[in-house]
Formats: C-alpha cells, sequence, structure tokens
C-alpha cells in the first residue's frame, strides 16, 4: 500500500520538527555556554550510525519553524553543513558576530542540527520515505562581568503557590531574581508529609517568573513549605536543592 504524496509529506515534516530519540548523530553536551569575551566556542557532533550522514546545523531565537535561510541569530556557525562519517566526529565552531545583546544578563538561543540519512539504493528505494531528524539544544550568552555565579543562581529563587492561570488547580510560581536562565528537570512542593510534583520541567529567564502546575494540591500550603526541584548546570548535570514557599 503505497502513502499519498500529502501524507507522506506530513509525516515527514512531522519528524522534521521534531527532536527525535532516533538520530544517529549526536551533539556532545545538552547545552552551549558561550561566555561574551570569548571568539568563539566549539560544539562536537558524533555520528554513532553505521552509515555517513549529511548534517545541516543553524540557530534561532526560540521559534522552531525558523528555517536555516531565515536565522536573525547573531552568530555564524561553521561548517553550517557537512558530511560525517560512520563512528567518526565533526566539530562545529561557533562565533557571535557582534551584535548588540544585553550585556546585564544571559541572552538564550537554541540550536538545532538537522541529521538526513542516505538514500538507499537498489530495489528498495523505489518504495523507500526518506526521514530526517532533528536535535536542538539551548545556547546561552553569557556578558562578562555578570553579578554572581551561574551556579549559585538556582539558591536565589523565589517560591510561591498561586492559582493556575487556566483556573484549574494550583501552580508552583518561580521568580528568577539573578541575571542567569535557570533550567529545571523536576520541582514540586512537600505538604502535610505529602510531595505535590509538577508533570513538566521548565526553564525561568533572568529577571522573570513562570508557573508551573501541581497536580492534585487542593489548598495553599504554609509559608515555608518546603519546595524539593532539580536544577540543570552548564554541563548538563542535575543538581538537586531545596527552597522554600514565601508568602
Amino acid at each position: 500500500m503505497k502513502l499519498s504524496f500529502r501524507l507522506a509529506s506530513g509525516l515527514a515534516l512531522a519528524l522534521l520538527l521534531a527532536q527525535s530519540a532516533f538520530a544517529n548523530v549526536i551533539i556532545n553536551g545538552t547545552r552551549v555556554v558561550y561566555p561574551g569575551g570569548e571568539r568563539e566556542v566549539t560544539i562536537k557532533l558524533t555520528n554513532n550510525g553505521d552509515a555517513p550522514a549529511l548534517v545541516q546545523a543553524w540557530l534561532d531565537g526560540g521559534n522552531p519553524k525558523v528555517t536555516p535561510d531565515k536565522s536573525d541569530a547573531p552568530f555564524v556557525l561553521t561548517p553550517p553543513i557537512t558530511r560525517i562519517e560512520p563512528r567518526k566526529g565533526q566539530t562545529l565552531r561557533l562565533m557571535y558576530t557582534g551584535q548588540p545583546l544585553p550585556q546585564d544578563k544571559e541572552s538564550v538561543f537554541w540550536l538545532n542540527v538537522l541529521e538526513v540519512p542516505p538514500s538507499p539504493t537498489g530495489e528498495g528505494a523505489k518504495n523507500y520515505l526518506q526521514l530526517a531528524f532533528r536535535s536542538r539544544i539551548k545556547v546561552f550568552f553569557r556578558p562578562g562581568g555578570l553579578p554572581g555565579r551561574a551556579n549559585d543562581a538556582p539558591g536565589q529563587l523565589h517560591w510561591r503557590v498561586v492559582p493556575s492561570a487556566d483556573g484549574h488547580g494550583l501552580s508552583l510560581e518561580c521568580s528568577n531574581p539573578t541575571p542567569y536562565h535557570v533550567s529545571f528537570s523536576r520541582m514540586g512542593v512537600v505538604a502535610a508529609g505529602r510531595s505535590y510534583v509538577s508533570a513538566q520541567g521548565g526553564m525561568v529567564a533572568p529577571g522573570a517568573r513562570a508557573a508551573f502546575p501541581l497536580p492534585g494540591l487542593a489548598q495553599p500550603p504554609a509559608a515555608g513549605a518546603e519546595v524539593d526541584f532539580t536544577a540543570i548546570n552548564d554541563y548538563g548535570g542535575d543538581v538537586a536543592l531545596k527552597g522554600k514557599l514565601e508568602p
């Protein structure tokens, strides 16, 4: 049974726009930190597959639908297109163009790595649907001279329980007074001996606040109740921390 052109195109596009766990080309690291004073930083890619892979890389400012030709991120990435042999690696060079960015806080961008497997040859090529796989990680531009340290930022967060924006249930609100982004893999509160954990991770930008739903929590805990959360450091590692709810 043959797929219609529309169905095949839709499937390929959906897979193109989503990060895939089946990609053979791996980015070595889950985030990139670009110190403002550096001329360039390098990013290592590894092809763990048994066949060559054609790779295209580009940055975006937060919109996952931005294509390489529409990228407006203030960086140059070389090589933008490369072929990686099986079980081999490739180093990408990322250079800041100098376009003005805030100097009193971090800025965040996204690195996209699109892998296109080679087309099959022979009899099987006729009914073959070629899929492209994309990986996407954060790139933090960190100006020099920012106060404090990024590793200390998670300990300076402020926490409150507030009504959810949709009017249903309660959420854990996090306020970030630091100039650094703080990312989480887990967060929750402990109330009356029971833990209420948000089903999602997330990130709070410098000077911003974000709310994360707490399923099952019916009443706001008292001020001083414990907040358990796991922050992600510059190396992609999990750091378990505790905080206190504020009024």
